[in-house]
């Protein structure tokens, strides 16, 4: 156990140096496993416009552990771990669907959408032989239910019966990004998944990290979406769990294409990297239309643990991160327009999800550096990490700009937190 070892692991007490073997340690991911995504933590789920009538349903993960969430009749949401009662078999098998219960194909064990047991074949046997016991109670065979909350439509569960009501675990400026993207009801206009051969860990570092993204990612800065001389900053609630990352318009890039402007030019020029590395032939989709009458135009939101969801131009989507191992993570991006978007920008926000996915034009250069972290690091056992970008210290919770990795501090400073392995008088 790794309890009462928080001064042996971290170098540093401000986390600006991570040992790179919590990456890779196997003990360390079953722990997680119990001590984060089954702990005291609301875990995104999706979208209350997945699963819109009754009877609809949709199956997902937790962690490692499957789970479903059903529709009921009430208009009530319903979360049950996908395991038989009987043999621990999937329950269900599709992605989505609709039905009036949950039945097991193994021995056909029937449940209520809530997950209590209703159905036993051959409860009494045949000929009266066989079957169950008298003693047996339907009652304590049901399937392992699960909190479930929504907020704006977003659906999240916990198995913890400690975890705080959901708008307090996400706290103030949380509820207040979620209402703005969330506003009025909303139109799924797709899905994309993806297998990444990295730890999930690198992940929840990577999307709080904004010094990496004008660097790495060539659209960004070659046309002008995000720079790091356009206003902007990183914001982290006071729990430091969660993050927000934000560019916002500069006027001075108001075309939609844009090579010029002299400072970040030489900005970039004088890092040995040029701001004209790619060009498209067809730039339409660079368009912007203005919905909320505010300048944000590229911003992600991190929630701790698995949970972000994104504006890049009129591009909205949420993202799930799914651990699958000590080495791999699924990802499943839902893109999502608005019921009342006319055909011109529900046309423009499908093109513009090209932006994401495993073939995103600034998304997947991160799946090839997660992977080739996971491969360098594989049997590393005495370097760290240094993260000190945006400085040391105390992690503070508003920083004016993009030259720090501040919110990833303060994702291990939670981490360490549920994981019991503070170092003394480490930051919070």
């Amino acid at each position: 156990m790794l309890s009462n070892r928080g001064d042996q692991i971290w170098p540093a007490k401000d986390y600006t140096r991570v040992p790179y073997w919590l990456f890779t340690d196997e003990e360390i991911y079953r722990q997680e496993q119990q001590a984060i995504f089954r702990g005291p933590v609301w875990n995104y789920v999706g979208l209350e416009a997945e699963v819109p009538n009754h009877g609809d349903f949709k199956t997902t993960f937790v962690g490692e552990t499957p789970i479903i969430i059903s529709r009921l009749k009430d208009g009530r949401l319903a979360a049950v771990v996908n395991r038989c009662a009987h043999r621990g078999a999937l329950v269900r098998r599709e992605a989505y669907g609709n039905d009036t219960s949950h039945t097991c194909i193994y021995h056909r064990w029937s449940y209520t959408l809530e997950g209590d047991l209703r159905g036993v074949p051959f409860r009494r046997g045949v000929a009266g032989k066989g079957g169950l016991d008298e003693s047996f109670r339907d009652e304590e065979h049901g399937l392992q239910k699960l909190r479930i909350e929504s907020f704006k439509g977003m659906m999240f569960v916990t198995f913890s019966p400690n975890t705080e009501p959901l708008p307090e675990y996400l706290g103030e400026e949380q509820c207040e990004q979620i209402a703005r993207l969330m506003c009025k009801p909303v139109k799924i206009l797709g899905f994309q998944r993806q297998i990444i051969h990295g730890n999930w860990k690198f992940y929840q570092e990577n999307l709080r990290d904004t010094y990496h993204a004008s660097l790495l990612h060539s659209f960004f800065v070659t046309f002008g979406l995000d720079r790091v001389t356009n206003p902007g900053g990183t914001m982290l609630d006071p729990s430091k769990r969660h993050s927000f990352l934000h560019n916002r318009h500069d006027p001075s890039n108001s075309k939609p294409v844009v090579h010029g402007g002299a400072e970040s030019s030489n900005a970039y020029a004088s890092q040995g990297v040029t701001a004209e590395r790619v060009r498209l032939e067809e730039t339409s989709f660079l368009q912007y239309r203005d919905q909320y009458h505010d300048d944000l135009r590229v911003y992600i939101a991190c929630i701790f643990p698995n949970a972000h969801y994104q504006q890049m131009n009129n591009c909205l989507n949420t993202r799930q991160m799914i651990p699958r191992g000590p080495s791999a993570f699924e990802v499943v991006w839902t893109v999502f327009g608005y019921e009342d978007d006319d055909e011109e920008l529900a046309d423009l926000r499908k093109h513009q999800a090209n932006f994401i996915g495993p073939a995103g034009l600034v998304s997947m250069e991160d799946a090839e550096v997660i992977e080739s972290l996971q491969s360098t690091l594989k049997y590393e056992y005495e370097a760290c990490a240094v993260v000190e970008m945006g400085g040391r210290g105390a992690i503070t919770t508003h920083n004016d700009n993009k030259v720090n990795e501040i919110p990833v501090r303060g994702f291990w400073s939670s981490y360490a937190q549920l994981m019991g392995i503070e170092p003394t008088g480490g930051e919070r």
